[in-house]
């Protein structure tokens, strides 16, 4: 149980409490939001804010939350024992608009003091800074005690922390530790008094809520579930800055947090804003926006938030937790996980302002986190060390696209990129068409989002590798992509959709693999798909052409198909039947029909399973496409200026029914999945960047060249038939080639007349992708082509026969 947790089952007992089932919320805001924000150092830990209070911190070097609940608690010791979430009123803003340093100014519900908070960090060591003034009625403040409670969770889980009450340099401060990684807490005046506790028992809150007194003074709390709380004298400190420093062992966490606090606040203050300053926002975008800018000063600056201080170049998805509060310590795998998805969303946000060298040193980060195949984790924490293991082919493809990006505008310096596009575009040879698992990391079989993305990164790759003479790779590339693109209506539709009254022909969210495709699901009916994060008694298994997302929008954005293609118009006449979802700030879509990963249809968590919500950013996907079709977007850009929190941030979902105040549920604002979202604000920033550019940032001129034309424009046809033993076909039309393709040199041994004659014909090597033979067929022609395989190197036979039927 957490401090939050055991707060709340104290006030169950004995009063009201924000947040506690079947009880109004005391708390209060000028907004139906919580008000919070993200918001990072400058150099060495990043941390959220909500409700005014100090939420998760995290620190670099380890990229797992240190904190997960740490706030002021305030009495007189007689009357009256205040918790900022819930006793006060907040005004938040920030110090500048182009800096992340946040003011919190809060009064206690009767008016009688004033609590002014500033956050930032220590611009050169890992220390999170907390200035505090109070001002009010002097016969409250001469009797005025503050205490500050800390939850520490070190190196990513509750359990198993220690502290201990110390004295350093003559102030009175705390140590906390766990493995590894220590914690300091202190405070430019010295704390009066300290105490170590465990939570639900002996923490410093059950202390104060007892009789507003600080009674306990424990010296230690060991290996457990703590608190820690230290005492402040306002009547004798009406400022003052506490430190909160994180180092790998205490000598590091104390020598932090001293040198930083011998520093004065305003010093630390203005140095922070000053570096932030630096950071330049692109203000050329907010002739685009429609909130003078706001929003986008503030993406940009949490998309460079987002980047890991220790492992350059390392954009993580988000600094936040999603439904944080209510998960435990098995489940270490929060947004603060870098994703290529993510990552690259962030780099090309990056570059669409302008920043080409933070761009590329995400670019060479993901080059070192490249495995020998090619591939990529399907996330990993900051060092490189996997965490989820699902194979996602779009998460290949993107550094691709990214890697022609800063080739295209000479932002690669001497970077040689081509070994990396090379092996990456092997993999998708060896892979492609079908993934594991799609963009929303559940199903498997032929995405049409998935597709887009590796149909524009083969394509690049095929103009980067005729960029460096490699002629025939480029060639043979480009071929792939083609056999892609000449199956991928035939791959990704329904031509009896049940969705849409008047729509039967429509993009389907994926198609799931047939028997005998890599990833079958042999356990539910063929041409079904599972889907997760359902109820326990709702429906599970779902006929495929029952579920639609906008994921085929992909298709428009990198060139590979135009807007005005009519299955595309037709497949969002399905989307917007099922998906969209109308609110006072604007519109918002559902990832797909059935989703199950969101706020519960209580208001309560998600919690392994829930109600898929509206997100944001499909909103920003939606007016990248109304754009490409001619049309006017500014609506969607305010829309996504709404959905964000008064500080600013973008949410991943947001509610999306109807109010309900209970559970701090209002239609349009945040539900309680990351914000955070650093794609979101990644999708905002390039949509600005597509407005005022007219076109849309991320369209590919090599694709849409290729594809987004008509057919008599078209200057290919695509001609061939790829098999692999991976993915076998059982028939071609007469007239194509049959290519068979494999990761080794061998020899196809086959006949066309049932063995009366046979013939040899050895593999062409073509590069890290492997190794082709061609067959060739006429228009006219029909029967069968038999063959097997012969490795030479390794003497292996297939050892087995494969019939292919021409006709």
């Amino acid at each position: 149980m957490n401090v939050l947790a055991a707060a709340y089952r104290w006030l169950d007992d004995n009063g009201p409490a924000f947040g506690a089932p079947g009880l109004e919320p005391r708390w209060t805001s000028s907004r139906k939001d919580a008000v919070s924000t993200a918001y990072a150092a400058s150099s060495r830990v990043w941390f959220t804010i909500s409700h005014g209070t100090l939420n998760e911190i995290y620190y670099p070097t380890i990229d797992r939350p240190q904190i997960r609940d740490m706030e002021l608690l305030f009495t007189d010791g007689e009357t009256f024992f205040h918790e900022e979430k819930r006793d006060f009123e907040y005004d938040f803003h920030y110090v500048d608009p182009k800096a992340l340093a946040v003011r919190v100014v809060a009064n206690d519900l009767q008016g009688r003091y004033t609590v002014a908070k500033e956050f930032i960090s220590d611009p050169h060591h890992p220390v999170v800074l907390m200035n505090v003034k109070i001002s009010g009625e002097e016969a409250v403040l001469s009797r005025l005690k503050c205490y500050a409670l800390l939850a520490p969770h070190l190196d990513g889980g509750g359990a198993g922390n220690s502290a201990r009450s110390i004295e350093i340099a003559g102030q009175r401060a705390i140590l906390a530790w766990k493995n590894n990684t220590s914690l300091a807490m202190g405070v430019d005046c010295g704390f009066t008094r300290t105490s170590c506790g465990y939570v639900g028992a002996s923490d410093g809150f059950q202390d104060l809520a007892s009789d507003m007194k600080m009674d306990w003074q424990f010296g230690q709390a060991l290996n457990g579930n703590i608190a820690v709380m230290g005492e402040i004298d306002v009547s004798m400190h009406r400022e003052f800055t506490i430190a909160l420093a994180l180092g790998d062992g205490h000598h590091a966490a104390l020598a932090g947090m001293m040198q930083t606090l011998a520093t004065p606040y305003d010093l630390h203050s203005k140095r922070f804003v000053a570096q932030w300053l630096r950071a330049n926002s692109p203000e050329s975008l907010a002739p685009a926006s429609t909130d003078g800018g706001r929003l986008m000063r503030i993406s940009h600056n949490v998309i460079l938030t987002h980047e890991d201080k220790t492992y350059s170049g390392a954009f993580i998805a988000s600094a936040s937790i999603p439904w944080g509060a209510s998960k435990g310590d098995d489940d270490l795998g929060g947004y603060h996980l870098v994703w290529t998805r993510d990552m690259v969303q962030s780099a090309t946000a990056i570059l669409a302002c302008g920043r080409t060298d933070t761009a590329l040193r995400a670019l060479v980060y993901l080059a070192c986190t490249q495995r020998p195949d090619g591939s990529f984790a399907q996330n990993f924490w900051i060092d490189g060390t996997p965490y989820w293991t699902g194979i996602q082919l779009d998460e290949v493809a993107f550094p691709i696209i990214l890697s022609w990006r800063l080739w295209k505008v000479g932002g690669l310096g001497s970077f040689d990129v081509f070994p990396f596009v090379e092996r990456a575009a092997a993999f998708l040879v060896r892979y492609a068409p079908v993934t594991q698992q799609e963009r929303w990391e559940e199903n498997s079989g032929y995405s049409p989002s998935t597709l887009a993305a590796v149909i524009a990164g083969l394509i690049c790759a095929a103009d980067m590798a005729r960029g460096h003479q490699a002629f025939e790779l480029a060639s043979f590339l480009e071929s792939y992509a083609d056999w892609i693109e000449s199956h991928l209506d035939e791959w990704t539709t329904t031509r009896e959709g049940v969705l849409h009254p008047d729509i039967k022909y429509h993009y389907m969210r994926i198609r799931p693999p047939a028997v005998g495709e890599p990833f079958h699901n042999d356990s539910i009916a063929p041409g079904y798909i599972h889907i997760a994060n359902r109820a326990p008694d709702e429906k599970y298994d779902f006929e495929a052409r029952e579920v639609i997302d906008a994921g085929f929008l992909e298709l428009v954005r990198y060139g590979i198909r135009r807007a005005d293609d009519p299955l595309i118009i037709d497949s969002l006449k399905v989307v917007d039947h099922c998906l969209k979802i109308e609110t006072p700030y604007g519109v918002c879509w559902r990832r797909y029909n059935h989703d199950g990963y969101g706020q519960r249809k209580d208001g309560g968590p998600y919690e392994g399973w829930g109600q898929g919500r509206a997100w944001p950013i499909l909103t920003g996907e939606r007016a990248h496409y109304e754009l490409a079709a001619g049309n006017d977007i500014s609506s969607y850009i305010t829309a996504l200026e709404r959905f964000s929190s008064i500080g600013g941030m973008m949410p991943e979902q947001i509610w999306d029914y109807a109010d309900l105040p209970s559970e701090g549920m209002y239609l349009g604002r945040s539900a309680g999945s990351a914000q955070p979202l650093v794609w979101a604000h990644s999708e905002y920033i390039k949509l600005l960047r597509s407005t005022v550019d007219g076109q849309v940032f991320d369209r590919i001129s090599a694709v849409a060249e290729r594809y987004a034309v008509s057919a008599s424009e078209r200057t290919f046809s695509s001609r061939i038939e790829f098999f692999q033993t991976g993915r076998p076909i059982t028939n071609i039309p007469g007239g194509l080639t049959l290519r068979i393709l494999d990761p080794k040199p061998f020899r196809v041994v086959w006949t066309m007349d049932d063995w009366a004659s046979t013939i040899h014909t050895d593999s062409h090597v073509v590069g890290y992708p492997g190794s082709y033979a061609d067959i060739a067929t006429t228009p006219d022609q029909t029967g069968s082509i038999v063959f097997t395989l012969y490795w030479q190197a390794e003497d292996r036979w297939l050892g087995k026969n494969i019939a292919i039927e021409v006709g």
